[in-house]
């Protein structure tokens, strides 16, 4: 009896130990939830679809691809330096020896005749500029003119053929989200297309630089090499020239901007109608509202530009712009920060009228300004050693002119010697300037190392001629 209790013990507990290895190792797993706790938590979130294609999202970038690609050229450009690469060359060859450099962006072709445009930093100090088109042919190109303090420079080719280009856009119309393509250059592979939206617009970068800064910013890849390029929407449309990136390796970290187009074409019909930029200005001095500025004067908004100071003689002051005014739009385009305003006025030339919304205590009023044109009271000629500003009021009739600038200020040890202050500078390399921003516009188109010719009239009106090196 004993004997059979314990097989019976022991046989349950072997059907047991089967049961459960068989629970544990063999069973197909069945999970049991209550309804409630198997209804998911749901967010809306608009996911991307998987495999997506143009005719799923209804954007087809091949049309813009195919539109811009050939339009775009590979700039090279060659030049002599004299820096030496170290302190041995320094030392034994009493100096630096001369060696040609060569860098490499972008270029956009503007006109089937062969105009471009591209950064000023991509041709600058370039003895010679070669353009190789998508379909490997190559051309000499001459630099028509430049806009350094916005980075453009416009070039252009002689070519035996109509070329393509890409007609302008409205970079005013363009919207944050929208797709754009970026096409260009980067590290000298040809004919490169990436994509990407538009991040933001009227960026800048760096306030306290005296460069104008309206940006639009995007994430479409741009690399050394796209500067220059073409920033373009779906339709094939030119909206910006690729610029500059932000990052700290060189490459690109998924920040990019452009010159918006409006302000490269204002430069480049200006280039070639007066040989330099007219620029139009309104008039203030200001900047981006900040709580600060709220509170100090009750302004009843967090955006737009504060009015400090209107300049006399101004077409601000002519229109009533006053201290403490709000400037909220112009022509109908909301301004949010100061980026806003300079990147649209300088889309525009002096005596062009814009319409200025402005909130003052409380109250909205538009009113229409004449832009003025823009003028810098003195500029120097560093490699003539001279300071110069425009002439006082009937100052030029003792010299019997009717153009030129007054030397103010001698700046070297050299020029000191000869007791310039007072005299004029009438012409520069064989051009008439008229006041200090055309000796400005002038100097900056010039090559690095190349000679100024300097027409000199003193005080007898005797013209004489100098060249510095």
């Amino acid at each position: 009896m004993k004997r059979f209790l314990s097989l019976l013990v022991v046989a349950i507990l072997a059907g047991i130990f089967t049961l459960g290895a068989y629970k544990m190792f063999l069973e197909p797993e069945a999970i049991v939830v209550k309804e409630s706790e198997a209804k998911p938590n749901l967010t809306p979130v608009n996911y991307p679809l998987t495999n997506t294609n143009a005719s799923v999202s209804g954007i087809d970038f091949t049309i813009a691809a195919e539109k811009t690609v050939n339009a775009v050229v590979h700039v090279k450009q060659y030049g002599i330096s004299r820096t030496p690469r170290n302190l041995m060359e320094f030392f034994r060859n009493g100096g630096a020896q001369e060696r040609r450099i060569q860098g490499a962006g972008s270029g956009v072709i503007i006109t089937e005749d062969g105009y471009i445009v591209t950064n000023n930093h991509v041709i600058d100090g370039a003895t010679d500029l070669e353009i190789t088109l998508n379909n490997n042919k190559s051309y000499k190109a001459k630099v028509v003119g430049t806009a350094p303090q916005s980075d453009i420079a416009l070039i252009k080719i002689d070519a035996e053929e109509k070329l393509s280009y890409i007609p302008f856009g409205d970079s005013n119309s363009a919207k944050i989200g929208e797709w754009v393509l970026a096409v260009g250059n980067p590290f000298n592979l040809t004919s490169t297309v990436t994509a990407g939206i538009i991040s933001a617009k009227s960026r800048d970068l760096d306030e306290s630089d005296d460069k104008i800064q309206s940006f639009i910013q995007t994430d479409a890849a741009i690399n050394p090499g796209n500067s220059g390029g073409a920033l373009v929407n779906v339709r094939g449309e030119l909206i910006g020239i690729n610029t500059a990136i932000t990052s700290q390796t060189g490459s690109y970290v998924g920040y990019a901007f452009a010159v918006p187009s409006n302000n490269a074409k204002k430069i480049i019909d200006d280039i070639i109608e007066f040989g330099g930029v007219q620029r139009g200005i309104l008039g203030i001095q200001g900047g981006t509202i900040n709580p600060k500025v709220m509170e100090e004067y009750d302004i009843s908004v967090s955006q737009g530009v504060f009015v400090a100071s209107v300049a006399d003689d101004s077409g601000a002051k002519k229109a009533g712009l006053l201290e403490g005014d709000v400037i909220k739009e112009i022509d109908g385009l909301p301004i949010n920060k100061f980026s806003d305003l300079t990147g649209y006025v300088n889309s525009k030339r002096p005596k062009d009228v814009i319409n200025v919304k402005v909130l003052r205590k409380r109250k909205e009023i538009t009113l229409p300004v004449t832009l003025s044109k823009y003028e810098i009271q003195k500029y120097n000629i560093d490699d003539v050693g001279v300071e110069v500003r425009n002439p006082p009021k009937g100052y030029l009739d003792n010299f019997k002119l009717d153009h030129g600038v007054v030397i103010s200020k001698a700046l070297s040890s050299r020029m000191k010697r000869y007791k310039l202050e007072g005299l004029i500078i009438s012409e520069i390399d064989g051009k008439k300037v008229r006041d200090v921003l055309e000796v400005k516009e002038i100097i900056e188109r010039k090559y690095k190392d190349e000679d100024i010719t300097i027409s000199l009239v003193d005080r007898s009106g005797q013209k004489r001629e100098f060249v510095f090196q």
